[in-house]
């Protein structure tokens, strides 16, 4: 098994250029390429897209043609909200345990920043009144449709239910973004990261970029500074959710 890990830009960031599939694309090239192995000879591919709206047809197949793997190959896109890429990996594992595949591609892809907008009865008619948009990312991808609340008040109520108080959760926190900032500057996962080119704008050149993006602005005092995130006087910031 060969990995290829695509970096984790922020926001609207530096990756906010790219599209998903471009990503994608990027990804599956260079698994390939660290295998050494021909794309011809890759037999199926199960890649997993969870915010998939207007990225065009069978986003998976579109990361692969991208990739230069043949256009005859099988592909399939999975979304199985955030377990959608262990679920991809659970498909392509199988399909080599049962003798049916012995090269398969395997991994996922988002870019929370493309995710559009929609103006959801545009199609009946805008008659008299003001048309109101709907957020593709928290509709299709952040919102508990079941509960109608964001996935972050499920944190929340966990939290609530064992008594992880805003403290316990920063304390748990830190470490991890300390941990993460360490491996970063150590190099531990520099093996298996695809550096990405970000194309400066108005004429700036471009850069390199093989670092996550957020892990530099990590402030330890303003973590703890900050306003929870779904209930007043909730324990759960953003970022503690970004670690749930």
């Amino acid at each position: 098994m060969f990995v290829s890990l695509g970096l984790i830009g922020g926001f609207l960031g530096i990756f906010s250029s790219l599209s998903t599939t471009k990503l994608g694309s990027m990804a599956i090239e260079s698994a390939v390429k660290r295998a050494n192995v021909d794309p011809s000879i890759v037999q199926e591919v199960y890649f997993s897209n969870v915010l998939s709206a207007n990225l065009g047809q069978a986003p998976a197949r579109q990361a692969v043609l991208g990739a230069g793997i043949p256009e005859t190959m099988i592909c399939t896109t999975i979304n199985k909200v955030c377990a959608s890429g262990m679920k991809a990996t659970m498909l392509a594992a199988q399909s080599v345990q049962l003798g049916i595949n012995d090269f398969v591609v395997t991994g996922g892809m988002e870019s929370m920043s493309n995710v559009p907008k929609y103006v959801a009865e545009a199609r009946k008619g805008s008659r008299l009144g003001h048309d109101s948009l709907v957020d593709g990312m928290l509709k299709d991808g952040l919102w508990d449709i079941y509960n109608d609340y964001g996935m972050g008040v499920c944190a929340k109520l966990r939290a609530e239910q064992h008594k992880l108080t805003r403290e316990y959760q920063d304390d748990y926190a830190i470490p991890s973004f300390e941990c993460s900032i360490a491996a970063q500057n150590n190099g531990a996962f520099a093996w298996e990261i695809v550096p990405v080119r970000y194309l400066g704008g108005r004429g700036k050149p471009s850069t390199i970029v093989d670092k996550d993006e957020g892990l530099a602005k990590f402030d330890v005092a303003k973590l703890r500074k900050l306003r929870p995130s779904f209930k007043e006087n909730g324990g759960l910031s953003l970022l503690e959710m970004l670690l749930t």
